[in-house]
């Protein structure tokens, strides 16, 4: 068992532009026991990289994420990464988590598909009408989140480009400093304050209102701050990371020509190629959202001790050849795809039913209108944020 300390290193491994997981994660799955590495800001942590060590880690209830708020826990941005639900641990985020879930059941979610298939295609005919190129992300792969995670939180048409500056400051590691950060979190708190009150005053039929009568019928279940912030949480978690992987997914199939022709001429495998693309993109810059130890506990032949921290690299997981047979090839009839690129445990993204579902009808929508698809410029990249990607990426067809 490792116990001993050799220095951190630095962290995070990967590089902003471009989708490649650094050798150095190779290396430190190598590496007997965890690592320990050392980011921007906070106190050093122990990085979980290998797929069994980092289920353990994400699964394991004796790792708390509630601790993080007390302790000056490693992040790459200045300010805390997170506030709300990320940040509990049960009963307090199960409380929380229960009444949400519901609205984003698989049976739940499938019934948005011909809503969510009818705006892809929309969004292409207004591509195709103006003519190449166009900018795959603002033109498509972000207005297709924005607008099914509004609806749902009956968030206003024209109040829906206010979210771009807001999401990005919530996922941003260095461009902003602590006390910006906070103030477009404050900024982005007090406007969601002002939807909850009009929503009481004119209950609709969406996930707000639903969330509304849950805290106003039984005030022991969630408080005023606690709805607001998971409104916040919602609407921030429902829409960026997918319009993130819509253009990742989009660049690694173009790198990847002959599985972009199968998928042309074999739709239906489009949802295990949502899976394999998820679980071979590593969407992070680096690991984040670290779990405390609240004992003692062994992970991977390392002992972890109590009030410790571990990250886990879920890129790194993801491609463990222990896990995954040839984790580096591409392989849309890989069985048995439990990938972890959803999480793990009690903190697994509530949201992956309608993740999928967005993945899979933008990825379907894209590739069989347009048998020509191609970049048709240069690649502008996500700088200086939690989740890597393309801010712009030009296409032609």
């Amino acid at each position: 068992m490792t116990t001993t300390d050799t220095g951190p290193i630095s962290y995070p491994f990967n590089e902003a532009a471009g989708l490649a997981l650094a050798d150095a994660y190779d290396r430190a799955r190598e590496t007997p026991g965890l690592i320990r590495v050392r980011l921007p800001y906070g106190e050093p942590a122990w990085l979980a990289t290998r797929y069994a060590d980092a289920r353990q880690v994400l699964g394991d209830r004796r790792f708390s994420r509630a601790e993080a708020a007390r302790r000056d826990e490693p992040r790459q941005s200045p300010a805390p990464t997170a506030e709300g639900i990320l940040t509990m641990d049960p009963p307090d985020h199960t409380r929380l988590r229960t009444l949400v879930a519901r609205a984003f059941t698989t049976h739940r979610v499938e019934r948005l598909r011909p809503d969510v298939r009818a705006l892809a295609g929309g969004l292409l005919d207004a591509m195709e009408e103006h003519g190449p190129p166009a900018d795959l992300v603002e033109e498509y792969a972000l207005p297709i989140p924005v607008a099914v995670i509004c609806r749902l939180l009956g968030v206003p048409e024209e109040d829906r480009p206010r979210f771009r500056r807001w999401s990005d400051a919530a996922l941003s590691t260095s461009s902003l400093t602590a006390e910006e950060h906070l103030a477009q979190r404050e900024e982005l708190r007090d406007y969601m304050a002002g939807l909850v009150a009009g929503h009481r005053e004119e209950p609709r039929d969406d996930l707000m209102s639903a969330l509304i009568a849950a805290r106003d019928g039984d005030h022991g279940r969630l408080t005023e701050r606690e709805l607001v912030d998971l409104c916040v949480g919602i609407l921030v978690a429902g829409h960026e990371t997918t319009a993130t992987q819509i253009p990742n997914f989009v660049l690694t199939l173009l790198d990847h020509p002959a599985h972009l022709k199968r998928l042309r001429g074999e739709p239906e495998l489009i949802p295990a190629a949502v899976e394999e693309l998820m679980r071979f993109v590593p969407l992070g810059a680096g690991a984040a959202f670290p779990r405390y130890a609240t004992e003692d506990i062994e992970v991977g032949g390392t002992l972890v001790r109590a009030g410790e921290p571990v990250l886990v690299a879920v890129g790194a997981a993801n491609r463990d050849a222990l896990r995954f047979g040839d984790p580096d090839r591409l392989d849309f009839g890989r069985p048995s795809n439990q990938h972890i690129g959803f999480g793990h445990g009690a903190h697994h993204c509530l949201g992956a039913p309608l993740a999928r579902l967005e993945l899979q009808e933008a990825l379907r929508a894209l590739i069989l209108r347009f048998p020509g698809l191609r970049t048709a410029g240069d690649i502008e990249w996500k700088t200086r944020m939690i989740v890597r990607g393309p801010r712009t990426l030009p296409i032609g067809w």
